[in-house]
C-alpha cells in the first residue's frame, strides 16, 4: 500500500489531479458552511435530526441542507434530471439512437444541465416552502418577496456551481465527481457523530454501540464483496491465416461484475423515495380538505418504518436492474465478439450469444440487487429493536462512502497501469 501512495505521488499529472481534487472538495465544503439569511439553523438542525425523510434528503444534499447553506439543495436536482433523461433514452427511440451516436450523450448531457437549473428553482421553493410551513418550528424568517427571490437564485447557483464543480472532477478522472461531492457531505459530519458520542457516552449504551460496529463492518465486507464479485464467461478466438502467419486461437473470458450499477441504484433510490413526501408536505396546509387528508396521508405512510423499509428495499432492488441494462449492452458484446471472431464455448455466435449473456446477468445482477436493497434496509431493521441506532449513518451512508472509495480507487490504479504501459 505504501509504495504504491509513493508511486501516487512520483507522478506529477496524477499528484496534481488528485490534489486538484481535494481542492475542490474544500471549496465544496466551504460553500456548504455559509448559511442563507433569514435562517434558524438551531431549529432547522432540530427539525432534520426528528425526520427520516428529511435526514435521507440532508444525506442526498452532501450533507449542506442542515446548513441551508448556498449549495442547500446539493447536487439533487442534477441527479433527478439524469434520471429523467435515463428513462427517456429507454423509452424515445430518437434518444436511443441519438445516445449511440458519436458525440450524442454529449448533447444528452447538455440538455441534462439545462433542464438542472428549472429543476434547481422548483425544489428549492418546495423546500423553502415545507419549512416555512412547519408549526412546531420557526426555521425560515423571510420578511419580503425578495428574499424569496434571493434565496432561490442563490440556492439554484448553488446547485450549478456544484454540478460544475462535479464535472471538473470527473475529468481528472480520479472518481465520479458528484459521487465524490456526496461522499465529502457524509464524511464532514462523521467527527461531529464521534465527539457527540464521546460527550454524551453512557455505559449502558454499549451493546448498541458494539451492535453499530457489527452492522457497519458487515455492511463494509458485504459491499466490497458485491462490487468486486465478478462472472468470468470464457470467449474463445478462432484461428486464422494471414500469408504465412496464424492469428487467433486464444481463450480468455469476459468478466461479468455482479453490481455493474455502482452506488447509483442507492442514489436514484433515495431520489425517489424522498419525492412523495416531499410534495406531500408542500399540501400539508393547503385550503382544499381533500389535498390535505391526501398529504397527511401521504406523510403517514412513508413515517411506518414498515411501509418505508419495503420501498426502499424495491426501489433499490428495482434500480439495480434498471441501471445495469442502460450501461450493460449484450447484443452490442455479442457484435463485437462475432466481429473479431470470437465466441463463448458451445454457443452460437450472434442471437443466441446475445440471449445468453442477457440470462447470466439477470443471475448475477438477482443475487448483487439482492444484498444491496437487503444492506439498506438492515440499520433500518435493527433500529426497529433497539430504537437508537440512526438509519442515516447506518445504512446508506455507509454504502455510498464504500463505493465510492472503491471506485476511486479503481481509478487510480488505473492511472497507475496506463503509465507503467507507458513506460514499457
Amino acid at each position: 500500500m505504501f509504495d504504491k501512495i509513493i508511486q501516487i505521488f512520483k507522478i506529477r499529472d496524477l499528484r496534481r489531479s488528485i490534489f486538484f481534487v481535494i481542492g475542490m472538495l474544500i471549496i465544496f465544503r466551504i460553500a456548504a458552511h455559509i448559511p442563507l439569511p433569514g435562517v434558524d439553523l438551531v431549529n432547522l438542525k432540530e427539525f432534520f435530526n426528528s425526520s427520516q425523510i428529511f435526514g435521507l434528503i440532508n444525506v442526498f444534499s452532501g450533507g449542506s441542507m442542515q446548513n441551508f447553506s448556498v449549495v442547500a439543495m446539493g447536487v439533487g436536482p442534477y441527479i433527478t434530471a439524469s434520471i429523467i433523461f435515463q428513462l427517456l433514452i429507454m423509452i424515445i427511440p430518437k434518444l436511443e439512437m441519438l445516445s449511440k451516436e458519436p458525440g450524442g450523450y454529449q448533447k444528452i448531457n447538455q440538455w441534462t444541465r439545462v433542464v438542472t437549473v428549472p429543476l434547481a428553482i422548483l425544489q428549492a421553493y418546495g423546500m423553502i416552502s415545507i419549512l416555512s410551513h412547519q408549526s412546531s418550528y420557526k426555521i425560515i424568517n423571510f420578511t419580503s418577496p425578495f428574499d424569496l427571490a434571493s434565496a432561490l437564485i442563490a440556492m439554484m447557483a448553488g446547485t450549478v456551481f456544484l454540478m460544475w464543480i462535479g464535472e471538473l472532477i470527473s475529468e481528472r478522472k480520479i472518481g465520479n465527481g458528484i459521487s465524490l461531492i456526496i461522499f465529502a457531505g457524509i464524511i464532514d459530519r462523521l467527527p461531529q457523530v464521534v465527539q457527540k458520542t464521546i460527550v454524551v457516552f453512557d455505559p449502558t449504551q454499549i451493546f448498541n454501540l458494539v451492535l453499530f460496529a457489527a452492522i457497519a463492518l458487515i455492511t463494509i465486507i458485504v459491499v466490497v464483496i458485491i462490487n468486486e464479485g465478478t462472472r468470468n464467461v470464457p470467449v474463445s478466438y478462432a484461428r486464422h491465416i494471414r500469408g504465412h502467419r496464424m492469428y487467433g486461437g486464444t481463450n480468455t473470458y469476459l468478466p461479468l461484475r455482479v453490481n455493474m450499477a455502482g452506488v447509483i441504484p442507492i442514489i436514484f433510490a433515495i431520489s425517489l423515495i424522498i419525492f412523495p413526501p416531499m410534495i406531500a408536505n408542500f399540501f400539508i396546509n393547503a385550503k382544499s380538505k381533500f389535498l390535505v387528508d391526501a398529504a397527511q396521508f401521504v406523510i403517514s405512510v412513508f413515517q411506518n418504518h414498515l411501509v418505508y423499509g419495503i420501498l426502499y428495499f424495491v426501489f433499490v432492488f428495482g434500480f439495480t436492474y434498471f441501471y445495469t441494462a442502460v450501461i450493460f449492452h449484450p447484443q452490442q458484446i455479442a457484435d463485437n465478439l462475432q466481429k473479431q471472431g470470437g465466441f463463448i464455448p458451445g454457443i452460437r455466435p450472434g442471437k443466441h450469444t446475445e440471449d445468453y449473456l442477457a440470462f447470466v446477468t439477470n443471475r448475477i445482477i438477482f443475487a448483487g440487487a439482492l444484498f444491496l436493497g437487503l444492506i439498506a434496509v438492515l440499520p433500518l431493521i435493527v433500529q426497529e429493536f433497539s430504537g437508537t441506532l440512526n438509519l442515516v449513518i447506518g445504512g446508506t451512508s455507509l454504502l455510498i462512502v464504500v463505493s465510492v472509495v472503491i471506485e476511486t480507487v479503481k481509478q487510480i490504479e488505473s492511472q497507475l497501469t496506463m503509465r507503467d504501459y507507458e513506460g514499457l
